[in-house]
């Protein structure tokens, strides 16, 4: 699958529709004056958050550059060192059929995962507009309803009314740790909405939610990118709190980025972290972000599977993300990405980033909305990485030295008989080559995962950490093998 980035721009809120006007007043009754319409609506904030997908790439198992092109050769499972790295190995472009983060893809595609291929939520849909379409649409349902009952209770004034008013008096209502409102009024102060900008003034809008009480905000990367290169980033809270932000480092790879907040207040509570691993399809999940920039929205699903390989591209080819995400159908759109997905006790089990949608939409917005098919990044595998960003500020992908190709057709990842650029398809003296892998050779299993593409394979292996040992299982001429490998590394996206 793959999936976009936020960050297309949401158009003007449509103009509040006419005020009904009220039937003829007989000369002892005078019509009730309908609210008072808003001019032109202001426009929304422009945002960047999806990528499209393509036919085969790279695949070392770690990202590309950004500069670097797409090689015709099929892809790497592996990442060699940048010494070694044969020139577009990194970063893979995504497989055909693959969605970008949140954007208006048209689901289906003809690739790898286009079965189910997800679109990251973008990030930068116009809050403004949407928020004066909904408050035009309020103040015109009011002054109607007002009109009506103002009418109403004039033409009962000499029948005599009867009626007797209801107590208002309800009680107070108790909302329990564990109501889904309980879980948002404890977890919303500790997310923010992420506004990027880059030098030339475009970016767009996204979710971050508090990792420590030192001011770092875990987020997508797709979310960040626009201001990576001197541009402004700025975190907002739920009570208004805003402050000035900078990136401490973000992994293409991954999708995943680590911010800090400049002059962070002592207040902080870092959100409680589950384990993605105990998951279970059915479990319950609540979402935070900022869906088309309206900031704060909380919604509710379940785990609808796991280990979903989803491949995403930020529409140049030159960004491309692999993971082995979580599927939920709790209401994930463009400006969601980076937000918290969190378990029924309020722990963050995921990071949400990406949704498959069936085509363009959103008012107008060429982007798509949801269809209640999200996902997320396992938080397991997304502490490790913002652990390590904080750390050296660069992210450590786990490989197994071998270049894989991305075809969809292949029935498993098989190893391309030539690497990126002219490379060695096995790496001399890598994972790979020690367990005697060669090219040809089509993976079939990492440990009990099935894997059916060489994009399935790199978003296992980077489910894991560098030095696991994992057991391949694979086919060369017919025959079945199994070996058991352990994984390598490699620091940095270029």
């Amino acid at each position: 699958m793959s999936t976009e980035n936020e960050g297309t721009a949401v158009p003007q809120a449509p103009s509040a529709p006419p005020v009904p006007v009220a039937s003829q007043a007989t000369p002892s009754q005078q019509p009730a004056a309908g609210p008072e319409q808003p001019s032109d609506a202001p426009p929304a904030p422009a945002g960047t958050d999806q990528q499209p997908q393509q036919p085969h790439q790279s695949a070392y198992g770690t990202p590309p550059g950004p500069d670097a092109q797409p090689a015709p050769a099929p892809a790497t499972a592996t990442t060699p060192s940048p010494s070694t790295a044969p020139h577009g190995a990194w970063p893979p472009p995504p497989p055909p059929g693959t969605p970008a983060y949140g954007d208006g893809g048209s689901g289906a595609g003809t690739g790898w995962g286009a079965s189910y291929a997800p679109q990251p939520a973008p990030r930068k849909p116009g809050r403004g507009g949407l928020v004066a379409a909904v408050l035009v649409a309020a103040l015109v349902a009011g002054g109607l309803g007002g009109g009506i009952g103002y009418q109403l209770a004039k033409g009962n004034d000499d029948s005599g009314s009867t009626t007797v008013s209801a107590s208002t008096s309800g009680g107070d209502v108790k909302r329990d740790p564990g109501t889904v409102a309980g879980v948002a009024a404890k977890a919303l102060p500790s997310t923010v909405t992420i506004e990027a900008e880059s030098t030339n003034g475009e970016g767009g809008t996204g979710t971050g939610f508090v990792f420590d009480k030192q001011g770092h905000i875990v987020t997508n990367n797709h979310v960040v990118a626009d201001a990576v290169d001197g541009g402004k980033l700025t975190a907002t809270f739920p009570d208004g709190r805003k402050y000035d932000a900078e990136v401490v480092g973000h992994a293409q790879g991954y999708d995943v980025a680590v911010i800090k907040l400049k002059n962070a207040p002592s207040d902080l509570k870092p959100l409680t972290l589950g384990d993605s691993d105990k998951v279970a399809v059915g479990d319950s999940t609540i979402a935070i972000g900022a869906p088309f920039g309206l900031s704060n929205t909380v919604t509710t699903g379940i785990i609808s599977a796991k280990n979903r390989p989803v491949a995403s591209s930020d529409g140049s080819g030159s960004q491309t993300s692999y993971m082995s995400a979580l599927q939920t159908d709790a209401s994930i759109n463009p400006g969601n990405s980076g937000g918290p997905l969190l378990d029924a006790q309020g722990n963050v089990i995921g990071i949400n980033s990406a949704i498959q949608s069936t085509g363009s939409g959103g008012l107008g917005s060429g982007q798509s909305g949801s269809i209640g098919l999200g996902f997320a990044i396992p938080i397991n595998q997304a502490k490790y990485v913002a652990q390590q960003l904080i750390k050296t500020g660069k992210p450590v992908y786990a490989k197994i030295g071998a270049s894989v190709s991305l075809e969809e057709s292949t029935g498993g990842a098989k190893i391309t008989e030539q690497g990126a650029g002219g490379a060695a398809s096995v790496e001399p003296g890598g994972p790979a080559a020690q367990a005697g892998l060669k090219p040809g050779d089509v993976i079939t299993k990492l440990d009990d995962h099935v894997i059916d593409s060489g994009p399935t394979l790199i978003g296992e292996i980077w489910t894991h950490k560098p030095g696991d040992k994992v057991t391949i299982t694979y086919e060369r001429a017919g025959r079945t093998h199994t070996v058991e490998l352990t994984l390598g590394s490699r620091t940095g996206d270029s």
